[in-house]
């Protein structure tokens, strides 16, 4: 198996970690606030998806060859948005957390399953190259499929713990 194909693997992976996780729990539980700042899973999924639609403009810009073209909302934080986290964070907080969770998980899936085809669309060599894109940095665009893999581990750890500490 390349690099690649272990790393849209892992990701489908995650995917369906989420997916069966989130099918096992009821809407309830899902909407009430458990986590820092007093978010519900259905805000984490929102954050989830903030970030993505920012990965999937990076990915589209690797599959198109130009530059990114990133979401409105995110814009209009500023040139420097990518600086401060806490900043978008608030913002999807601010955006999403009234829309119904049929909305938001809607958008988290249909934003997962265009990351993993734009992916898919990369050749891997491109997409390991972290010249290839100026605007990256010196990243790849692996770098930012691992990230994105890496952000959904992070909080499905968390939540993960959290269910199991309020099983018991």
């Amino acid at each position: 198996m390349n690099m690649k194909d272990h790393i849209l693997t892992a990701l489908k992976e995650q995917f369906n970690r989420w997916e069966e996780l989130l099918a096992s729990m009821s809407e309830e539980q899902i909407a009430a606030p458990h986590f820092d700042y007093n978010w519900s899973i259905k805000d984490v999924i929102a954050h989830l998806w903030a970030w993505q639609q920012i990965s999937i403009a990076r990915m589209e810009a690797g599959a198109l060859d130009r530059e990114p073209e990133f979401p409105k909302w995110i814009v209009t934080l500023g040139e420097d948005w990518e600086d401060n986290a806490d900043r978008v964070n608030a913002l999807t907080y601010e955006t999403n957390h009234e829309k119904p969770w049929s909305e938001i998980y809607q958008n988290w899936k249909t934003g997962f399953l265009r990351f993993l085809e734009l992916g898919n669309k990369i050749p891997e060599k491109e997409l390991l190259d972290g010249d290839r894109y100026p605007w990256l940095k010196g990243y790849s665009l692996a770098f930012i499929l691992v990230a994105s893999y890496d952000h959904h581990q992070e909080h499905l750890e968390k939540l993960t713990d959290w269910l199991q500490e309020h099983r018991s």
